[in-house]
């Protein structure tokens, strides 16, 4: 193998790369495809686990990977993950509004023979109840699902008892536009200053999102970490969520997302953001 092609992984298909224009024809990358390359094999090493957890409990492996785009990850996931390891019942679904997108996709899945990938021209939202999907999903993913996109996503994860959940959040716009909406009228103390500003209105906001995020997944049960995803140097956007479904206490973190929800005056997105209430002791 040539030096340029010297972080591929012995085990991908050289194909594969060349159809996703990681790899040109004659096997070069250039910084931009080796960026992007880096990316998905640095959040494979956070998933690879996940699919072999749940492969050893149940078999087949169904994962639904949301905003999919070209469905890098997919079909890197694929390739790495159910060829090397193949099951009875095993499928990734691609989740995609750009018609385009999907139809290549599928033309592509066909082309190399990857016959347990699906892809559906369906929103994050359209897709919770959707029929072509089936009723229970093992593995939920959603990388850069733009604003509420990524809240749809944990709600088709909840509503399809995932038992892995892993987000990238990216442009949390709507928490920031209600804090915006309110400023000067949700709190009378000190505490407005945090994001009085406008660009400290977007930074909070993003920030009080993804943590409304982990406590609405801990309020259903779930066990949750927040790392990054690659350096400071490759994006902005690389807070990594990855939640597990573990039937933990539901009662201090469903209390403390209303708390939240209250506090900053974003009663009007309780039900994005909603908790159940706790069953007796828990």
């Amino acid at each position: 193998m040539s030096n340029k092609t010297y972080e591929i992984r012995p085990n991908q298909s050289i194909e594969l790369l060349k159809e996703l224009h990681i790899l040109t024809r004659d096997g070069k990358m250039n910084q931009d495809s080796r960026r992007k390359l880096k990316q998905v094999y640095h959040l494979f090493q956070f998933i690879e686990p996940l699919l072999s957890s749940v492969q050893q409990d149940k078999g087949g492996v169904t994962l639904v990977d949301h905003g999919a785009g070209k469905s890098y990850l997919g079909f890197i996931l694929y390739d790495l993950f159910f060829n090397a390891h193949p099951a009875a019942g095993s499928h990734i679904y691609g989740i995609e509004t750009r018609e385009e997108l999907v139809e290549r996709s599928a033309e592509l899945a066909a082309r190399l023979g990857f016959g347990g990938m699906s892809f559906v021209n369906l929103s994050v939202a359209e897709s919770i109840t959707s029929t072509r999907l089936p009723d229970a999903i093992d593995v939920v993913t959603a990388l850069h699902a733009c604003d509420t996109a990524t809240d749809d996503a944990i709600r088709f994860a909840l509503a399809k008892r995932a038992t892995h959940i892993v987000l990238v959040p990216c442009c949390q716009a709507e928490v920031a536009g209600v804090l915006r909406k309110n400023k000067g009228k949700s709190l009378g103390n000190a505490l407005t200053e945090v994001w009085r500003h406008p660009l400290h209105t977007r930074e909070f906001g993003s920030q009080i999102t993804n943590v409304l995020r982990c406590l609405q997944l801990e309020a259903h049960g779930y066990q949750v970490s927040v790392t990054e995803l690659v350096g400071w140097e490759h994006s902005m956007k690389n807070e990594l969520i990855v939640a597990q479904y573990k039937d933990l206490p539901r009662r201090k973190p469903a209390e403390r997302l209303n708390e939240l929800v209250g506090m900053f005056g974003l009663a009007e997105l309780h039900e994005r953001f909603f908790a159940p209430a706790p069953l007796p002791g828990a």
